[in-house]
């Protein structure tokens, strides 16, 4: 034990002051190996979290104001409490003659300690022999109210959803008419999407839907122009100008339909916002319309109005905002206050495309609950957001500058994973009652069932990586799990829509126990569920041992495809484009014993019957889907490639666009031929997948 703290050496100091602000000093591999995390990392990390920890004399000066502020702090930034929990002052080391009373959220009145509380965030006041002193109190739902009964849906990726009217990309008309078919003709309960985020305008280097703009408004590139009220109010002049643009993404999508041509946003973005001014500056609102937008900008407040800001100035001094001029890159500054003045009618255009994105979501969710859908739309929360983007220059002061999240070594990822996004910084987000993250949870859950959050993890931990570091000399800091979550599960109850976590790979035990009991499914692939766990590959998981309160899929946006899968197809991929790290023979052959042992495992079933083709890919998909069926997971996902064949995956980690089209690929059938939303309902595969799961098919199944 260290005595006294001016004799602290600089690794003590670092260690102690590390590990009260959450950073990891050391970590675990997947493989079960202890690594201690570099000095150098860490001081890095601390900086980025505002401690100065670069020499001795500063650490040993930082850990004594830390503890200082421990024990001299009356309160801290935010009480967390589940309902129903009331304020036990003792809990918080107050003393026993210590008073207080609760403020309700929104000045609905006051209550005491020992009140059942409301959900909500409200405010405890505190007075006593120690001082007089306040703080939020956030009370969440004990838990979360899961789906009633069993539901399927298809997962898709919005732009790969293309339909005759398309604009070269699938958008939320499309969107509406996939709801109300699958819902109607089909018995679906849902439509999982992925990431509806804005991106950043002009030129893409990466068109992934889960490295945004902003997270907290959707994209205008997914409009349907046609569908705007104020198209149809266009003069004979006006109307020209707009529908030469019409003529020009109706161009485009066939070529993407025909096959001759990938998804293209940027196209795409500049003809529908060349549209879209033309209907602006020409067609003005009726007074019901104008009195329905600015509601929306009263609602939606600042966090509107810093993300249209930050859109006026990206179209003026474009790139990332850390090279604008230094007085922009504040958004409080008094640079900005006259920009904003200065770019009002371009800030009004981005306030108007986010108020109708928002509309034409509306409509989409009532569209698919008009349907019959019990759940409706789910929408996707992406890890986090560029750092060259809207959030980023929004919320700075609540993101830890200097780093990436990431994840560290593992056996799929031998180097690391960086995603390139700056993390909520813990220290901040608690001092703000985790009102950021409030704001993007509430415009998620917004118009949807449910709302699937990328890499749930992250509400524990996550790998930070220093700027200009490889990902392995990152480390991980810990949130507080129970504030993210409590903050999570309010947002979803006061929505009134479940929550499913992406909890796939490398999870803390106890971890997906604690998610369940909360009411938060979990996501189970099949690629994944085999005896002994995914790693063990002891055989295929018997159907009735999959866990019950989760979303049961085949494959994801990051896997192959089924029938990729079932044919070796994604070996031949990766082999030719040069990605495998070892003979492309071992790759075969551990790719066919892995897809005969659950062929294996379907005909012990009866879901295939002996001596069945093995080549027959149709049958084996079908008979997997089937196999969904027999498990017990509430919610079962068909990813909609799957449904036509596609061979192609719409993602390969670890690629750019150089190599694969990521993130650019229609809907395809096994020829590769893209498949337009309109010849969906007669698509043979199609038919027989989803015929599985209408009541009188799901009973022969079982």
């Amino acid at each position: 034990m260290t005595a006294q703290k001016g004799h602290l050496t600089m690794a003590d100091a670092l260690v102690r002051l590390a590990r009260a602000h959450g950073v990891a000093t050391s970590y675990t591999t997947d493989r079960g190996v202890r690594v201690d995390v570099a000095p150098d990392t860490l001081v890095a990390v601390l900086a980025a979290c505002g401690v100065d920890a670069a020499t001795p004399a500063a650490a040993r000066d930082a850990l004594a104001r830390h503890e200082f502020r421990s024990r001299t702090r009356l309160l801290p930034p935010c009480v967390v409490l589940r309902q129903p929990e009331t304020v036990r002052l003792e809990a918080l080391g107050l003393p026993r003659d210590t008073e207080g009373h609760v403020e309700l959220e929104n000045g609905a009145g006051r209550a005491a300690l020992d009140d059942p509380l409301p959900a909500g965030l409200h405010t405890l006041h505190v007075q006593g022999p120690t001082g007089v002193g306040d703080c939020a109190l956030l009370v969440a739902p004990a838990r979360l109210a899961v789906p009633e009964g069993r539901h399927w849906g298809f997962l898709v990726q919005l732009y790969s959803v293309l339909s005759r009217r398309s604009w070269g990309m699938g958008d939320l008309g499309d969107l509406a008419d996939l709801a109300a078919w699958s819902g109607r003709a089909l018995g679906a309960g849902f439509l999982q999407l992925g990431p509806l985020h804005a991106a950043e305008p002009g030129p893409l280097t990466d068109p992934s839907p889960y490295r945004p703009s902003s997270r907290r408004f959707p994209d205008p590139l997914h409009l349907r122009v046609e569908a705007i009220p104020e198209y149809a109010y266009l003069d004979p002049a006006e109307r020209r100008d707009v529908d030469a643009c019409v003529a020009q993404a109706r161009a485009l999508n066939d070529r993407v339909l025909r096959g001759q041509s990938l998804i293209d946003r940027e196209t795409v973005r500049a003809l529908k916002l060349r549209a879209l001014r033309g209907i602006h500056g020409a067609a003005p609102l009726s007074p019901g319309r104008a009195a329905s937008f600015a509601s929306f900008v009263q609602r939606e407040g600042d966090e509107l109005t810093d993300f249209a800001t930050w859109c006026a100035l990206a179209e003026v001094h474009a790139g990332d905002w850390h090279t604008w001029p230094a007085d922009l890159r504040d958004p409080r500054s008094a640079a900005v206050a006259r920009a904003r003045t200065e770019l009002a009618d371009d800030i009004g255009f981005h306030q108007w495309l986010a108020w109708l994105t928002d509309e034409q979501l509306a409509d989409a969710q009532h569209h698919a609950r008009t349907a019959g859908m019990p759940i409706g739309l789910v929408h996707d929360l992406a890890v986090g957001v560029s750092p060259h983007g809207a959030d980023a220059w929004a919320y700075q002061r609540f993101l830890a500058a200097g780093m990436s999240v990431g994840a560290p070594p593992d056996d799929f990822n031998p180097h690391g994973q960086n995603w390139g996004q700056p993390p909520w910084r813990p220290d901040a987000l608690a001092a703000a009652a985790y009102r950021p993250l409030a704001g993007l949870l509430r415009a998620g859950l917004r118009h949807a069932g449910a709302l699937r959050v990328d890499h749930v993890m992250g509400l524990f931990r996550l790998w930070w990586i220093p700027d200009g570091c490889a990902p392995d000399a990152g480390t991980y800091v810990r949130y507080d799990s129970d504030a993210l979550l409590a903050t999570l599960m309010l947002e979803a109850n006061r929505a009134g829509a479940a929550v499913i976590g992406e909890d796939l790979g490398t999870v803390e035990a106890g971890v997906r126990e604690h998610l369940a009991d909360l009411g938060v499914l979990g996501t189970s692939v099949q690629r994944f569920e085999y005896v002994g766990g995914s790693e063990g590959r002891h055989g295929p998981l018997p159907p009735d041992q999959w866990r019950q309160e989760c979303l049961a899929t085949l494959t994801t946006h990051d896997l192959p495809t089924t029938s990729a899968w079932l044919s070796g197809e994604h070996v031949e991929l990766r082999a030719g484009l040069g990605l495998l790290t070892r003979p492309e023979t071992e790759e075969k052959a551990e790719a066919a014993a892995e897809r005969d042992g659950w062929l294996a495992e379907l005909t012990r079933l009866g879901l295939l019957p002996d001596g069945a083709d093995s080549e027959d890919r149709d049958a084996a998909l079908v008979a997997l889907h089937a196999f969904l069926l027999r498990t017990p997971a509430r919610l079962l996902g068909v990813w909609l490639p799957d449904a036509t064949g596609d061979l192609m995956p719409q993602n390969l980690p670890g690629t750019s666009a150089a190599v694969h089209p990521n993130w650019r690929l229609p809907v395809a059938d096994a020829t590769g031929c893209p498949v337009p939303l309109e010849d969906l309902p007669d698509h043979p595969l199609l038919r027989r997948v989803t015929e599985l799961f209408t009541p009188s098919h799901r009973s022969r199944v079982h």
